[in-house]
């Protein structure tokens, strides 16, 4: 079962929370994480040397310190395992879709700007772990470049705000961005990705000039979009609710989007408390992603087989709105949507292509329970374009998914 407790959170009824701010305590030493045996952080300090480290009270406070294997604890906290070796640091390759500093344009109508280096805490399974390193300059803070490049490029319609995390940055810093996005007519959404609401639920909650400037800017034909990022049913905290209302109230449209992590949320029950939680609380599921080779991530990786029969299970239950999410991994050629798994094959969908021409193209690859990423399997046949000798011949995706979903 899914312990969903907030008492040990320090979170009690929400009521007690809306009428009075609260200032968050970040936490960077981790010699301050008491809970944590000395003898124990001496040995994670190797592994921060490495991959930065940086945490809050409020989180801190989801775990429970008497389990070992909590998987707040597992997503917040380093593990020794992190400096083994594996995975590169940009393993998508986002350096070749890099166009300025800051700025990545991989799909035509989407482009990306990587407006802040910091976060509200650092995932351990974060797979932009490069960017919080003192030798990395991809972020900027003067997003001139990228507003500039975006006014140039008429077919960009969609702009994700990223990084890092946009709102942690000041709030004059993201009405000020807000407004110049508004000013450029062609671009009719503007997404906010952030795990703000899950690390700092207060950070709108407390912010009357910021939750003016989502209504001002989130009209009812240009929407904002928060891409929120919850990984666990315990983040769902009552304030956390409250936050993701708060957003919605402001004239946002919410979804949540995460990756699948071993020892947080790769488990049948989990996922599918997450989602039909998120469902009630109007954040439907958006993607779930098939965690990146990304260097100092092989503690939380989950093979694509493994994955796919979770997520399949997961699609069995709660109602429609619980069962929206794409199963798919974020690959340098493109968003990869995974349609199946049947004895012998893994049935691929690029659900968007780095080189258009590929947008909805079929693949199959030979089965392979161990492979946790694209570029571990091998092709069906010849470059593992589907065909008609491959695939069902009833028709399209939907029949496949019919045809090969584990009974």
């Amino acid at each position: 079962m899914v312990n969903l407790s907030l008492t040990q959170a320090g979170v009690s009824h929400r009521s007690s929370h809306r009428a009075s701010a609260r200032r968050t305590r970040y936490i960077s030493d981790i010699d301050k994480v008491t809970q944590i045996p000395a003898a124990e952080r001496t040995k994670l300090k190797k592994v921060i040397e490495r991959y930065a480290f940086r945490v809050n009270d409020y989180y801190l406070g989801l775990i429970d310190w008497n389990d070992p294997a909590d998987p707040i604890r597992q997503l917040i906290l380093p593990r020794e395992e992190e400096l083994s070796g594996w995975g590169r640091l940009d393993a998508s390759n986002e350096q070749a879709v890099t166009v300025a500093r800051g700025v990545q344009h991989k799909y035509p109508q989407t482009v990306l700007l990587l407006c802040n280096e910091v976060c509200g805490a650092y995932c351990r399974y974060c797979f932009r772990k490069r960017l919080f390193m003192n030798e990395n300059h991809e972020v900027t803070n003067d997003v001139s470049q990228g507003l500039a490049y975006i006014a140039e490029h008429p077919d960009v319609t969609n702009v994700l705000l990223t990084g890092g995390d946009p709102l942690l940055m000041s709030t004059r810093r993201i009405i000020g961005i807000l407004e110049a996005l508004r000013a450029i007519p062609h671009v009719q959404i503007i997404r906010i990705g952030s795990k703000m609401p899950a690390f700092d639920p207060w950070r709108l909650l407390d912010d009357a000039e910021l939750q003016r400037a989502l209504r001002q800017y989130s009209t009812p034909r240009q929407r904002i979009y928060l891409m929120a990022h919850f990984d666990h049913p315990r983040e769902l905290t009552d304030i956390a609710i409250d936050g993701i209302d708060c957003f919605i109230r402001n004239g946002v449209i919410c979804v949540n989007q995460c990756p699948l992590i071993k020892g947080v949320n790769d488990d049948v029950d989990v996922l599918s408390t997450l989602y039909q939680r998120l469902a009630h609380m109007g954040c439907t599921p958006y993607y779930l992603f098939q965690g990146r080779p990304t260097e100092g991530n092989e503690p939380y990786k989950v093979p694509i087989v493994r994955g796919w029969e979770i997520f399949t299970e997961v699609m069995r239950h709660g109602s429609g709105l619980a069962r929206r999410a794409r199963f798919a991994m974020s690959h340098e050629t493109g968003k990869i949507e995974v349609v199946a798994v049947d004895d012998q094959h893994i049935y691929l969908r690029y659900h968007q292509a780095k080189d258009p021409a590929k947008r909805g193209q079929l693949m199959t690859y030979q089965r392979d329970d161990e492979a946790c990423w694209l570029d571990e399997l091998t092709p069906a046949g010849g470059n593992g374009v589907a065909d008609s000798a491959v695939l069902p011949t009833s028709g399209g995706v939907d029949d496949i998914n019919e045809a090969h979903l584990p009974l």
